[in-house]
This record gives C-alpha cells, sequence and structure tokens, in this order.
C-alpha cells in the first residue's frame, strides 16, 4: 500500500483549487479500454494505456464531447481516480499510462491529491504511474505544463509526451523539459517501412532522444512491416493494433505471433 505522501502535497491538502467542486460529479459516465504497450526487445507488455470509452464502450470522441470548461476538472480528477481503480481490479503489474489534461491542472500539487488518494486506497504503487500529455493539446501556457511534468517527477511519477511530431512546440518544449518517453505520433509510424522522408523523422527523433535520455514509443503500428523497421531503427517500445487492440474494462494480451 502507499503509505508516503510527499510533504507538499500535505501541505496542499487544504488548499482551495478554483474550479475545484470536492464530490460534485462529472455529469455523465464513462469507462476505460487498456491498450497494451510492448517492449519489444524484451517479448514483455512494458505498460497498459488507458484509454477513456463511453459506459458501453462507445468512442472516446462521445465522451469527449461532453467535457466543458464548467467540468473539465471534475472530468480530469474522475479520470485520474478511475484509470487508477480499473488498472487495481484488473490486477494490472504492468505500468500504467493516464493521459492528463494540462489547461485542468490549476497547481500540482493540489490537482494531484486524488491521484495520490486512489492509489493509497487501491494499493497502486505511484511509481508505476505515467502521466502523459498529447503534444497537440491546446496548452494555454507552455511554463505552466513545464512546471507540471517537474511536479510530478518529483513526487515519483513518470511522464510522457504522446503524439510527438503532430503539434508544433515539441522541440521548443523538449528543450525545457525531458520526459521519461516520447511517442511517436502514429501518423508518421504509418507504412514507415515503404517512405523515406519518414524514416529520416523517426531515426532523427531516435537519436536526439538517445542523447538526451528518452525512451521512444512508437505508436499506432499495424503491420509487421512497420514493426520491423522501427526494430530495426532501434525503437523498443511499440503500442498498436498488430500488437493487441483496446480491451474495453480488460487487459489486453499479446498473440504469440506478435512477436516473430
Amino acid at each position: 500500500m502507499i503509505e508516503i505522501v510527499p510533504e507538499k502535497v500535505r501541505l496542499a491538502a487544504n488548499v482551495a483549487c478554483p474550479g475545484c467542486r470536492d464530490g460534485e460529479a462529472v455529469g455523465f459516465e464513462f469507462e476505460y479500454a487498456y491498450q497494451p504497450i510492448v517492449d519489444f526487445s524484451g517479448r514483455a507488455i512494458y505498460a497498459h494505456e488507458a484509454l477513456v470509452r463511453g459506459p458501453r464502450g462507445e468512442s472516446a470522441a462521445s465522451v469527449l464531447a461532453q467535457v466543458t470548461p464548467e467540468n473539465l476538472y471534475r472530468f480530469d480528477q474522475a479520470c485520474r481516480v478511475k484509470a487508477v481503480a480499473g488498472a487495481a481490479r484488473l490486477g494490472m503489474r504492468e505500468l500504467l499510462s493516464i493521459n492528463f489534461l494540462p489547461n485542468a491542472v490549476y497547481r500540482p500539487e493540489v490537482c494531484i491529491r486524488s491521484t495520490f488518494e486512489a492509489a493509497r486506497v487501491h494499493g497502486f504503487p505511484i511509481e508505476r504511474i505515467i502521466f502523459e500529455v498529447t503534444e497537440g493539446e491546446r496548452v494555454q501556457d507552455r511554463a505552466h505544463l513545464v512546471n507540471i511534468f517537474r511536479e510530478y517527477r518529483r513526487f515519483g511519477f513518470q511522464t510522457a509526451i504522446d503524439d510527438f511530431g503532430a503539434g508544433y512546440a515539441g522541440l521548443n518544449l523538449l528543450a525545457e523539459y525531458q520526459p521519461d518517453v516520447i511517442k511517436i505520433d502514429m501518423d508518421l509510424v504509418r507504412n514507415i517501412d515503404t517512405s523515406a522522408p519518414r524514416q529520416a523523422i523517426v531515426r532523427a527523433i531516435t537519436a536526439m532522444c538517445a542523447e538526451l535520455g528518452i525512451r521512444v514509443l512508437a505508436e499506432g503500428i499495424e503491420t509487421r512491416a512497420e514493426r520491423d523497421f522501427l526494430a530495426d531503427a532501434g525503437i523498443n517500445l511499440m503500442q498498436g493494433y498488430f500488437f493487441c487492440k483496446p480491451v474495453f474494462q480488460g487487459l489486453g494480451q499479446i498473440a504469440p505471433d506478435a512477436w516473430e
């Protein structure tokens, strides 16, 4: 069980957060599907990404369409709690990757309280949690995002930038903060085995991340040829339908032939 809460979080327990309405429901129901992230070189599941779904498995878009500026904070908080609770209920032993909304975070040490409490209640170690943010997210204040990342790392969480290569501020963000993991956008992965420009870009990202001490994860892998090129390029963390589709309220397993 989690027994230790960082002192900064403990002291923040009585700090009011604008937009925080303790105990107020989001206003709609949602659940999670979990998709494995594999360590291809180790032939093992490395982590599971929690992907929001409707209460009966409906698309993420159907859920996100109900998020408004008024319920953004409560939705972000509910996502964290539900993802951790679901991972614990399913007996997850690997890392858990949770998407967070930086525009919903007022102060990291205040807004992280529910995550620590969920981890404590459900006995899920915080060192097995990765917080990831989509690069394409319209972050209103990059300095604020960097501060969130640094605080989360200090609290013991891992951090990741999702969809790297899809937005506009990726390299500028990396100059200020180096996450544990960068996830290469699936548009760069698609048909990479036959696209010289995509190959050059991914090789450059991989070399840059190696120098910065960042692990690279390729997402959206759908074919054996894509997998093989990425493995040859030195990328071991992979995610995509080729290995396993997201499993609604469950943990996916990798078919033996996906390793071959």
